[in-house]
């Protein structure tokens, strides 16, 4: 999964490719496109950017901001697939260079130094990086979101057959380290919070926040999967059955929203106004 350039310490070594796109960012950087952007520097533009995190030849870290959202997607569709791509942005299309990673990336080129931080320079700004995965808060809940529609099956077989009910349910633990295997928690009863989240649900429906915050996503048949955020919670949803609320005030738990009478009707609502990609 890399692209070279040899003989120059300003090449870049590419290790892998993220979009920032208001239905396709990394949910990390914020709870919509426009905070993504924020974080990054950047201006939210329609179209997007790609994100290319490689090393240069002294095994710095960087991330390039390209425009040609095109050519990243399809070496991401490419490398998904398992095929090699040699992902070389051509210099017309950087918007910006960045120090660091904003994501946590377990490969390193190979010839290089480990990859480490470059040298500041006047002015800089501080090197990215990817949340600390000890800790607990906006970006860990939403990758905990991100985890759970991942492993839909696994964590809706912890429900049960009986999605009749409305309102929370027992808690689940979300693992604090990224890509363990989830274990079973208890925890407190945060109604309140599930409440909380679902009436800003509904007011986003009359209300439209900022693009993004609601994204809809294939998810097998006719059914979409709802990724949608606000302040201090996350919410994973498939419109065919339930939904899992996180929150920042009940740390690496997932609470389950079952599907009841009030349920489908909000789903398919948000379903109607999210972004998807295209």
């Amino acid at each position: 999964m890399t692209g070279t350039e040899d003989g120059d310490d300003d090449a870049l070594f590419v290790l892998t490719a993220a979009l920032l796109t208001p239905a396709q960012f990394p949910s990390v950087l914020g709870d919509d496109y426009p905070a993504a952007c924020a974080a990054l520097g950047l201006e939210p533009y329609a179209d997007g950017y790609g994100l290319v995190l490689g090393q240069d030849g002294t095994g710095a870290r960087w991330t390039v901001v390209v425009d040609d959202v095109s050519l990243v997607a399809v070496a991401i569709a490419s490398w998904d697939c398992g095929m090699e791509y040699d992902l070389s942005p051509d210099e017309r299309s950087v918007v910006s260079a960045l120090p660091g990673w904003p994501l946590a990336v377990a490969t390193s080129a190979p010839g290089l130094p480990a990859p480490h931080d470059p040298a500041p320079e006047p002015g800089d700004p501080a090197p990215l990086a990817p949340p600390d995965g000890a800790a607990w808060g906006p970006a860990q809940r939403r990758l905990g979101a991100d985890m759970v529609a991942l492993q839909w099956n696994e964590w809706r077989a912890r429900v049960g057959d009986d999605p009749s009910a409305d309102g929370g349910g027992p808690a689940a633990a979300v693992p604090s380290g990224a890509g363990e295997a989830p274990e079973a928690g208890g925890g407190a009863d945060p109604y309140d919070g599930v409440r909380r989240a679902l009436k800003e649900l509904g007011e986003y429906v009359t209300h439209a926040p900022p693009v993004g915050r609601v994204r809809s996503s294939f998810a097998g048949g006719e059914a979409r999967m709802l990724r949608a955020d606000g302040p201090g919670w996350s919410l994973v949803a498939r419109t065919d059955d339930m939904a899992f609320v996180l929150l920042d005030d009940e740390p690496h738990e997932v609470l389950p929203v079952t599907r009841g009478p009030r349920l489908p009707a909000l789903l398919e609502a948000l379903d109607a106004m999210a972004v998807r990609p295209s």
